[in-house]
């Protein structure tokens, strides 16, 4: 199969369009990869779509129908008739064909439910039972099931004969009763004689997940343990799917998106940036950035209460930003390391006490190291050098500067772990969040030395 970039073949599309080479147009996207065919077919108008969709044969236009944008799907919905919509629902898996009806609206929905058959439409509506971030939400209901006295041959066959209707074959699944008894996978059975029985070989020591676990507990067991898929449990340890690496792929990438955007102090969006509308962005972002700019209120009211201190010596204002900025930064770089260690399950909360002490001894060696360097910027850069209180303005911003970037490593750390032990995502609280905290620490702390520092500010 061709690997095109999805530009090339857009172009490629529209030349054997616009000469009606519709054979040529058919052979040639029959060579492509359906995700690259999904992503130019993305930017077709809704009668070029609908044409080329037309040349794809059934099993690749149901690989290109699950990979493309949701509007483009609805588009092609419209336009099926019937026989041409349950034909293609028929090779689409039961989680691929809920997530599909998860972003449409009614009246497709119910045109899609209508021309599934009973067994698909049952495993639609279990999925969609499930809480969204569950891992019941994610599961395909189409896996091999065998019996633990079935001889490899015996196994061998009912795969031969159901497997091209399932997600995956390469692990197979043998139950009694529904009950998960044990695994095993394609490999052993393909080196297995053929009279030897299923029981003998089977793994029955197996890794596995529960429908009501957040989806994330899958990812991370598949990516821990290196499956290709993971069984779902029920809570009478009945099997009732599983949660492939595709799944968990796409889990991964949807979680990191969300992670990067709390991060940013935007609420997170699941539509693609080009295809997200001003307004729709714009309620996104506003309520991050009014709860900040209200508790930024807190730093406005430290600077208001050492106005006195200011007017006295107007030279402390000038060094504001760097001290903020520096604690800012401090406190970043820890929270972004906290919270990878706690989305990899590297820390968890019993480790408080050892990464407190950890990043408390490494924010003593960033602070004295920064110190010296702020002591000479401010005295030569900032040329205090010739001012009467020059030296003692210089020692009071790098004095806070190591303060502040020790608070500021400790409010980093703490945070995400304070936010975990009440079962939230500790991304919510990264840098917006700890720089309005630090912010205000950092004046707190660097007023109060200044205040005791310099006589003449005393009485501010």
């Amino acid at each position: 199969m061709a690997v095109s970039e999805p530009f090339e073949l857009h172009k490629k599309i529209e030349e054997l369009l616009d000469i009606r080479a519709f054979i040529a147009l058919k052979v040639y996207l029959s060579e492509q990869n359906p995700v690259d065919i999904a992503e130019a077919f993305d930017v077709l108008d809704e009668r070029e779509l609908s044409l080329c969709f037309r040349l794809l044969a059934k099993e690749l236009a149901a690989e290109v129908f699950i990979n493309m944008d949701t509007e483009k799907q609805k588009a092609l919905i419209e336009g099926f008739n019937d026989a041409r919509l349950r034909e293609l629902l028929s090779e689409i898996c039961p989680d691929d064909a809920a997530d599909i009806v998860e972003e449409m609206p009614a009246s497709v929905v119910s045109r899609i439910l209508k021309h599934t058959d009973r067994e698909t439409r049952d495993a639609i509506n279990e999925i969609l039972l499930y809480p969204k971030n569950s891992v019941g939400s994610i599961m395909t209901t189409e896996y091999v099931s065998l019996r633990r006295d079935m001889t490899v041959a015996e196994a061998i066959e009912k795969i031969r004969r159901v497997g091209v209707d399932k997600e995956t074959v390469y692990t197979c699944y043998v139950t009694e009763k529904r009950k998960l008894v044990g695994v095993i996978s394609v490999r052993r059975l393909l080196i297995s004689k053929d009279e030897d029985i299923l029981e003998d070989l089977m793994t029955t020591e197996y890794i596995s997940v529960l429908t009501t676990d957040d989806r994330e507990e899958a990812v991370d067991k598949i990516g821990k343990y290196g499956f290709l898929a993971i069984p779902v449990l029920d809570k009478e340890e009945r099997i009732v799917g599983i949660v492939t690496v595709d799944d968990a792929m796409d889990v991964m990438e949807t979680e990191a998106s969300e992670d990067i955007a709390q991060m940013a102090a935007i609420l997170p969006s699941e539509t693609p940036y080009l295809k997200t509308s001003a307004v729709r962005l714009w309620l996104t972002r506003i309520p991050w950035l009014l709860l900040l700019m209200i508790s930024a209120t807190l730093t406005s009211k430290i600077i208001a209460s050492y106005e006195t201190a200011l007017a006295a010596c107007a030279a402390l204002t000038a060094f504001i930003p760097m001290i903020m900025g520096t604690g800012g930064n401090a406190g970043g770089q820890a929270s972004v390391t906290i919270i990878r260690g706690l989305s990899l399950d590297e820390i968890r909360l019993k480790d408080t006490f050892f990464v407190v002490w950890k990043e408390l001894r490494v924010a003593l060696l960033c602070g004295l190291t920064l110190a010296p360097f702020a002591f000479l910027k401010v005295m030569y850069l900032d040329g205090l050098y010739a001012e009467p209180d020059g030296i003692r303005i210089s020692l009071i911003v790098a004095a806070t500067v190591v303060f502040v970037v020790m608070l500021a490593k400790l409010v980093g750390c703490l945070l995400p772990l304070l936010v975990k032990t009440i079962h939230l995502d500790p991304a919510v609280v990264a840098n917006p969040f700890i720089t309005t905290v630090v912010d205000a620490l950092a004046l707190f702390v660097y007023f109060a030395l200044a205040s005791h520092l310099i006589p003449a500010l005393s009485g501010g």
